[in-house]
């Protein structure tokens, strides 16, 4: 009777644990789809839907520049994806070049504005879709991770056809921790000259854990650790390795850090971290009153003249 009731005990002890671990894999699965699956139309919401004063003219308009300029060109990734970029010629012979990455749930011609200004100063200019993005192939978003290795292989395009390049990165939002992630890659070209990140997060797990928070009220504890596993097994990589706060630690490229004091998407706070945590040549600059990703619009004089005169000290 006695082992009968062991049995039973163990049994349902059993059970309970292969329930609750089912019920967690469910849950990481859903959260890794909810914020990695561009198909999930109700996830987190896409840089574009988080706009406060949306500038569809302005996009627009230089949507129409970047159709009539540019041409399409195409990379394979080290893990087989077909990556696609706009690429356009500075208006006259020039050594110059700027890689944009646009954010999150975007494309690249979200980032026409901003090629369009370094156009009329003579840069030559690239536009990556970033992958699941766009034209490239991909099923499951990067977050900047993965997508630091495609860029690397964006730039070594670039350095392939001239040794002579100066290279600018810059990158807004999820485009942001893109190219301070890149930054920190001991294989990054010497050609890569300077990085300007606009509202870029600290880390993967950093800006889960606050979105978690903000649209669940909910602890990171267990839902992104089991995510964690769940985004391992799908996508390769761990979030807490994802981290821009350490790739800035190692790099030895100068950046430029900026941010609105009114971003709530990526937490205004994150900017310090980021900032402190470079030890490279760095400035940081605080636009008042922006939101999330319109640093640029809220007072467009003040950010291009300095990321104008910090992109001038190191690309002649």
């Amino acid at each position: 009777m006695k082992n009968k009731k062991k049995k039973l005990i163990i049994g349902i002890i059993a059970a309970l644990v292969l329930i609750l671990a089912a019920a967690l894999l469910f849950i990481g699965n859903y959260f890794c789809n909810y914020a990695l699956n561009p198909a999930v139309t109700n996830g987190i919401e896409s840089d574009d839907e988080v706009e406060k004063t949306p500038d569809n003219e302005e996009k627009e308009a230089a949507a129409t520049w970047l159709s009539g300029e540019a041409e399409d060109v195409w990379l394979t990734s080290d893990d087989s994806l077909k990556l696609h970029a706009y690429k356009v010629d500075a208006k006259k012979p020039s050594n110059k070049y700027v890689v944009l990455c646009h954010g999150y749930k975007g494309e690249a011609s979200d980032m026409a504005v901003y090629g369009e200004h370094f156009y009329e100063n003579n840069y030559n200019i690239l536009i990556p879709d970033a992958r699941a993005h766009g034209q490239s192939e991909g099923k499951l978003i990067g977050m900047g991770w993965p997508e630091r290795r495609d860029m690397i292989k964006w730039v070594n395009t670039i350095v392939s056809d001239d040794e002579d390049a100066q290279i600018l990165l810059m990158g807004v939002s999820m485009g942001a921790a893109t190219v301070m992630m890149t930054s920190g890659e001991e294989d990054l070209p010497s050609q890569v000259r300077a990085v300007v990140e606009d509202c870029g997060y600290t880390s993967v797990w950093d800006e889960f854990e606050h979105q978690l928070n903000e649209m669940f009220g909910l602890p990171p504890f267990p839902v992104l650790n089991v995510s964690s596993a769940v985004v391992k097994i799908r996508a390769g990589y761990f979030l807490g390795e994802a981290s821009a706060v350490k790739q800035v630690a190692k790099s030895h490229t100068p950046t430029m850090f900026i941010h609105g004091d009114q971003d709530t998407f990526v937490p205004f706070g994150m900017l310090d971290e980021l900032y402190d945590a470079a030890s490279n040549e760095k400035e940081k600059l605080v636009i008042p009153g922006a939101a999330h990703g319109e640093a640029r619009k809220t007072d467009s004089k003040t950010y291009w003249d300095a990321v104008d005169r910090f992109a001038q000290k190191y690309i002649k």
